[in-house]
């Protein structure tokens, strides 16, 4: 196993104003599978095709173990890359397909028909060695691309959106069959999508990219519960957060917090609602209060706040509905019981969990908690 390092990488094309990566650090340890997400033209794909080889950064480093690999051709990098479109040979067969790199590195026939049997179970393929891959399902050669990796026992696995082309079972099937094999195998992965969902189950840590820079990195539970910015706040979750334009107040000029029996607190005021916020003295700006789906209830809570809102979609989902409303504050959505005496048109009073919002600079987005 060998950790990855970019250091200070820069890539500028030609033509374009705008880097598409811009002053990148970042340390991936060895056996960690780390999710580079973010919107399409993020960087996320320029990064990993910088570490592959693929393309060469305009400045900075690329390190695999100690190994500086900036300059090293792809086939010297010791990596395997699994692409979004499969990239399998059609004339070869499931066998010859997975074989092919291992044939072109002059491995011993006897030694390569126990490594591609042995990745073809693991794989859940071994019935289809024979076939060519236009008689597999898109799920099937989805396998075949990654057991085409796997036999290579790589130092670095390159996961380019490989999910993107399959319906949304063999989604999960193989989010669950790339986590198994992670786990398995304990090779350094590096997995780019734009998929929150995918980014979530899979991370040991998340990178968020944005307009070539790094938003924040940390494993999915700090993502979701602590993020560094609104950006990623509303990345992140599904439905995503809603956000409400505040303002605050405090008990004396300077910022001063009022003193509970809880302690230092601040109130945000904002169209239609009142909040009362843990902070020791109030930010000096307005502020935009970040609140999620599930952190709205339709039933009354201890210490929760009152915002009233009418009805303007129930979307049904199973055990559970979404109610879209509109308030004086903006749109909301909130997740509820699907059994929740909530039609549209009706006006409700919703309370919002105070101890669960999150407030962010409402001039740069940053998180002011």
């Amino acid at each position: 196993m060998s950790d990855v390092r970019l250091v200070e990488i820069c890539k500028q094309y030609d033509g374009v104003a705008r880097p598409a990566v811009r002053d990148l650090n970042l340390v991936i340890p060895s056996g960690e599978l780390v999710v580079l997400v973010g919107p399409s033209g993020c960087g996320k794909s320029t990064t990993l095709r910088i570490i592959a080889g693929l393309e060469e950064p305009t400045r900075g480093r690329v390190f695999i173990g100690e190994r500086d690999v900036t300059t090293v051709a792809p086939a010297q990098r010791d990596i395997a890359m699994v692409f979004q479109n499969y990239a399998l040979y059609p004339h070869m067969s499931v066998f010859d397909n997975l074989a092919f790199a291992l044939r072109m590195r002059k491995m011993p026939r006897e030694e390569i028909r126990p490594r591609v049997e042995q990745a073809a179970r693991v794989l859940g393929i071994d019935a289809f060695l024979d076939r060519k891959p236009k008689a597999l399902s898109g799920g099937q050669r989805q396998r075949v691309a990654i057991g085409r990796a796997l036999v290579r026992d790589p130092k670095v696995f390159l996961f380019d959106e490989p999910l993107s082309n399959l319906d949304a079972k063999l989604r999960g099937e193989m989010r669950h069959e790339i986590a198994r094999i992670h786990k398995r195998s304990s090779t350094t992965a590096v997995y780019v999508t734009h998929d929150q969902i995918e980014a979530m189950t899979l991370a040991d840590r998340i990178v968020v990219l944005r307009d070539g820079l790094v938003q924040q990195v940390g494993t999915p539970h700090e993502i979701y519960d602590s993020p560094a910015n609104r950006f990623v706040a509303g990345f992140f979750g599904t439905p995503a957060m809603n956000f409400l334009d505040a303002q605050i107040g405090s008990a004396a000029a300077g910022g001063a917090a009022y003193r509970g029996d809880t302690g230092p607190f601040v109130k945000a005021h904002g169209r239609g609602f009142e909040l009362e916020l843990a902070l020791d003295e109030a930010p000096s700006t307005d502020v935009v209060i970040g609140v999620r789906p599930e952190s709205i209830s339709l039933d009354q809570r201890p210490g929760a706040a009152a915002l009233d809102a009418r009805v303007e979609l129930r979307e049904v989902l199973g055990p559970e509905v979404l109610l879209h409303l509109r308030s004086d504050a903006g749109p909301l959505t909130v997740r509820a019981d699907a059994h929740a005496p909530a039609a549209e048109g009706d006006t409700l009073k919703l309370w919002i969990d105070q101890a669960s919002v999150h407030l962010f600079n409402a001039r740069t987005g940053d998180t002011l908690q």
